[in-house]
């Protein structure tokens, strides 16, 4: 027998306990990582490398304060401005459903086209959607969810708005961070509303990084002190701010996992005294043949390491197979886009678990460590 097999066979003497303590690992390595998956996706909004070249100016007052549509003519003057559009939330319902899942924005064609810098059109044509002031452009995540093609109608009952749309797919998109939307002609809002002349929001595409924040500086300045002044900040800038508006997100889902892990750790440790104090009759003896303190110590940690890295394997890959095989777009009704355990988290629970398997250890090798041969051999007599 050598020393691998000496430890393997002390870790797995009682079979139920020690199952019992590679599955509490590894459900608490799942639930880990879980946590902070989510805590990424809800407060690290996707980005692409185009996000930091489009800017959304907004009412300063507040977002559902429209704003008045003869702005344009002031940002078409402004230096840096590569394109700018008009972006208004229609927040309708889709079918018979009471919460849809994806939004719909009215944009202008002919200026919206250069603001889809990463995007392409998988189906159709931009040309027929410009074209037709019927039609929408739909994501490729929508079309697949809901089985809908080129052609089709979609009728959209208004929530923010009184009106409805009935529209007809032009083109379908794909390769944004977000491929569920549904954008269409702002003159056809005009019209449904009675043309008050306002958008929601304006959407531009500056000409690079570098001239971002003094195009956001002209844009403020340019209506400020006006009737209805602007707050322009980045697309990142701007998802931060509904993300802040759950809470203090990082806050509550540390907590939990603080709590996860505590407890963790204790019932490791309770476990693995639990082991050790069954076996200090053993653990006299080979004292008394003449093993070390540290090569006991070695031995217990070695133990401890080992289930501790069994539960872990399972927990973190476990749920690296769980969240990259199952739809979770469909799951949480679209609410969760993307869901993707990256190697830092896993790195992050495997340190977790390498810590607990070193924590777990010291209680039981300070006790074997003040044991005496004579009084381990007392014991369990």
């Amino acid at each position: 027998m050598n020393v691998a097999t000496f430890v393997a066979k002390n870790a797995l003497r009682n079979g139920r306990r020690a199952l019992l303590t590679i599955i509490s690992v590894a459900v608490s390595c799942a639930l880990l990582i879980s946590l902070l998956t989510l805590q990424r996706e809800l407060t690290t909004p996707p980005e692409s490398e185009a996000a930091s070249l489009r800017i959304i100016a907004r009412n300063k007052v507040s977002l559902a304060q429209p704003l008045p549509a003869r702005q344009l003519a002031t940002l078409d003057k402004i230096p840096g401005i590569v394109s700018v559009s008009p972006f208004s939330f229609f927040g309708g319902n889709f079918r018979e459903e009471t919460v849809t899942s994806f939004a719909q924005f009215a944009v202008d064609p002919a200026r919206f086209a250069p603001l889809m810098v990463e995007g392409h059109i998988l189906a159709g044509t931009y040309e027929d959607f410009a074209k037709d002031r019927n039609s929408c452009m739909l994501g490729a995540d929508t079309m697949k969810r809901y089985g809908l093609k080129v052609g089709d109608k979609m009728k959209l009952t208004g929530t923010f708005y009184p009106v409805d749309l009935d529209l007809r797919i032009a083109c379908i998109y794909e390769g944004t961070v977000d491929d569920r939307n549904v954008f269409f002609h702002h003159k056809l809002l005009d019209e449904l509303t009675g043309d008050p002349g306002t958008v929601g929001t304006w959407y531009l595409l500056v000409e690079s990084a570098e001239v971002s924040n003094d195009v956001i500086t002209r844009i403020n300045k340019a209506f400020e002190n006006t009737s209805a002044e602007v707050r322009a900040e980045t697309e990142r800038a701007f998802q931060m701010g509904f993300i802040s508006m759950l809470g203090n997100v990082k806050l509550l889902i540390g907590s939990i996992s603080t709590v996860v892990v505590f407890t963790l750790v204790l019932v490791s440790i309770s476990t693995m005294s639990m082991a050790i104090r069954e076996r200090f009759r053993e653990l006299a003896v080979l004292k008394a043949l003449g093993f070390k303190r540290r090569e006991l110590f070695s031995f217990i940690l070695a133990e401890s390491f080992g289930l501790a890295g069994l539960g872990a394997l399972l927990g973190i890959g476990g749920s690296w197979l769980l969240w990259s095989q199952i739809d979770l777009q469909k799951l949480t009704n679209g609410f969760l886009v993307y869901f993707e355990v990256t190697p830092r988290i896993m790195a992050t629970a495997g340190i977790v678990a390498a810590l607990l398997g070193i924590i777990a250890a010291i209680g039981p090798s300070i006790a074997v460590a003040r044991m005496s041969v004579v009084q381990g051999l007392k014991t369990l007599d």
